[in-house]
C-alpha cells in the first residue's frame, strides 16, 4: 500500500459494514439487516487496501460478552491498529447497555445521572465495562444543553436544561471515562440542544450568533470538558446560518471548526464529523463530496460515510490533484497520533 492511502486511511471511522465490499446499502436505516459480528476474510482483504483510523459498532454488531471481545480483539488486528468506537451515553443511547445479554450498570438517562449528581461515578462504570469489552473510545458524552423542549434528538440525553449544571456533568463525565483510560468525545458541537429538527433524517439548523451561543451558555460545557481532558470533538451537522453566512452544515465549514472551535476557543485536538451517513449530509453531497469539504473545513477524522469506497477514493484523488493540500493531511495525523498516545 502506498504511503498516500495509508495516511488517508487514518481519517476515517467506519461500521463494520462498510469493510465487507458485498455489502452496499443505501441509507443507515438499512443497516441491521447486513449486520455483522466478527471479522471475516472478506473485511481483512479490503482492509489491507482501504485500511481506516476506527472501526464503530452499533447495538446490532453486538451480540454476547464473548462475541464482542473476540470481534473487538480481531479488528485491532487490522492493518494501523484502528480504534474501537462505540456510543456509550448512559440512557437510551448505549448499545451494550440497552443489551440484555450484558450484565452491566444501567441508566435511564443522563438527565436522571445529573439529578443524582454521578456522572464521575457513572462514567467510570461505563469506562470500566468499555475497556473490559475491548474498546478505545465512547462518543459521549453529551455536552449539548437542552434548551429547546421541542428537540426531538436530544432531550434527556442531555445532562441539563441549565449551562452550569450541564458544564459540571460533563467535566465529571469525561474525567471519569479517563481514570478507567476510556478517551471521551465532546458532542455535538457547537450545540445540538435548541434545533427542533434532527439531522438523522435531514436539514437541522439553530438561529444564534456565535456572541449568543456564548452568552447564553450553549458553549460552556464544551469548554468544561475540554478543561478537563477531553481531547476529541464531534462536529454537528447543524446549520448555524447567523455564525457562518450560509446554509453549510457545521461539520463542513470551515468558519466553524477553524475560525471558531480552533481559533477563538483554542482546541488543539482531534476534531471528528458526526456520522456522514446521516440524512442532513446525504440529502445534500455525496459521499465523496462530503468527505473533501470536510477535510478541507478542518475535520481530522471523517465519521461512517455512506459508501466509505466512494469517500476514500475522493480524499486521495484530491490530494493527489492539489485540492487538499498534503500538509492539511498531515496537521490532522499529527493530532490523530497525539490522541492516540494519550
Amino acid at each position: 500500500m502506498n504511503e498516500l492511502r495509508n495516511k488517508v486511511g487514518r481519517l476515517f471511522v467506519v461500521r463494520p459494514e462498510s469493510l465487507d465490499p458485498s455489502i452496499r446499502w443505501k441509507s443507515d436505516l438499512e443497516l441491521p439487516e447486513y449486520a455483522l459480528s466478527s471479522l471475516n476474510r472478506r473485511m481483512r482483504a479490503f482492509a489491507r487496501e482501504y485500511p481506516v483510523g476506527g472501526v464503530v459498532l452499533f447495538g446490532h454488531n453486538i451480540q454476547s460478552p464473548g462475541q464482542l471481545r473476540s470481534f473487538t480483539a480481531a479488528l485491532k488486528t487490522l492493518p494501523g491498529r484502528p480504534l474501537v468506537c462505540i456510543d456509550e451515553e448512559g440512557g437510551r443511547v448505549s448499545r451494550i447497555a440497552r443489551n440484555p445479554a450484558f450484565d452491566v450498570p444501567r441508566f435511564e438517562s443522563c438527565a436522571r445521572i445529573a439529578e443524582s449528581d454521578s456522572a464521575y461515578s457513572a462514567a467510570r462504570s461505563i469506562g470500566h465495562y468499555l475497556k473490559e469489552y475491548g474498546f478505545d473510545l465512547d462518543f459521549a458524552p453529551l455536552a449539548d444543553v437542552n434548551t429547546n423542549p421541542d428537540n426531538p434528538v436530544i432531550g434527556t440525553r442531555a445532562f441539563s436544561s441549565d449551562p452550569s449544571r450541564a458544564a459540571a456533568m460533563v467535566s465529571d463525565f469525561v474525567r471519569g471515562l479517563l481514570d478507567e483510560h476510556i478517551q471521551p468525545c465532546l458532542k455535538h458541537f457547537p450545540g445540538h440542544g435548541d434545533t427542533s429538527q434532527d439531522t438523522h433524517s435531514g436539514f437541522a439548523s439553530i438561529s444564534r450568533g456565535w456572541d449568543s451561543l456564548r452568552s447564553c451558555g450553549e458553549l460552556q460545557p464544551f469548554l468544561a470538558g475540554i478543561d478537563a481532558g477531553a481531547k476529541m470533538v464531534m462536529v454537528a451537522h447543524i446549520c448555524a446560518r447567523e455564525v457562518t453566512g450560509d446554509s453549510t452544515p457545521s461539520s463542513l465549514s470551515k468558519t466553524i471548526i477553524e475560525d471558531k472551535l480552533r481559533s477563538e476557543l483554542g482546541f488543539d485536538g482531534v476534531v471528528i464529523t458526526d456520522a456522514l451517513e446521516m440524512g442532513a449530509i446525504t440529502e445534500e453531497y455525496s459521499s465523496a463530496e462530503a468527505a473533501v469539504k470536510a477535510i478541507l473545513a478542518g475535520a481530522d477524522m471523517l465519521l461512517a460515510p455512506l459508501d466509505f469506497r466512494e469517500a476514500f477514493d475522493a480524499v486521495v484523488d484530491a490530494v493527489e490533484r492539489g485540492i487538499i493540500p498534503k500538509s492539511r493531511i498531515d496537521s490532522s495525523l499529527a493530532r490523530i497520533q497525539a490522541f492516540r498516545q494519550d
